[in-house]
């Protein structure tokens, strides 16, 4: 999968890397470098928590198993 993020230098010197299509997933890094490491890092765990929260929300039953799917 392809992400578009945003990096913004903070007051501080550390470089900030946002990803706008996922709210709240967020990073940063002391350069641009690392931030771009860290935020990968946050998109995936971003995408796991919400793949969890989605499963544990399914209904489940003989008629209706959920089944998992690699991208």
């Amino acid at each position: 999968m392809i992400f578009h993020v945003r990096l913004e230098e903070a007051e501080d010197g550390w470089i900030v890397a946002e990803c706008p299509a996922l709210p709240g997933c967020v990073s940063q890094g002391k350069d641009e470098k690392e931030a771009l490491e860290n935020i990968k890092e946050a998109i995936t765990a971003w995408l796991w928590a919400e793949d969890q929260k989605a499963a544990a929300a399914m209904p489940r039953g003989p008629d209706s198993q959920p089944i998992v799917v690699s991208v």
